[in-house]
């Protein structure tokens, strides 16, 4: 699967996915064939951070 560039756009797709499909954001990087850090970092850059307890990235200010 291609992920979007867009943050946004990721950042959505990738909620979906975990609430519809994965257990954890460890499961589904490795289902997807991304890297963990990767992710985190570039959804990162727009304020978005994972948070285990909920199973979703979540807007930080």
């Amino acid at each position: 699967m291609k992920l979007p560039r867009d943050p946004h756009l990721l950042y959505s797709l990738i909620n979906m996915k975990l609430r519809n499909d994965y257990a954890d954001l460890d499961d589904l990087v490795r289902s997807l064939g991304v890297e963990r850090v990767e992710l985190e970092r570039h959804l990162a850059q727009v304020g978005y951070r994972y948070d285990v307890g909920l199973n979703q990235f979540r807007w930080i200010k």
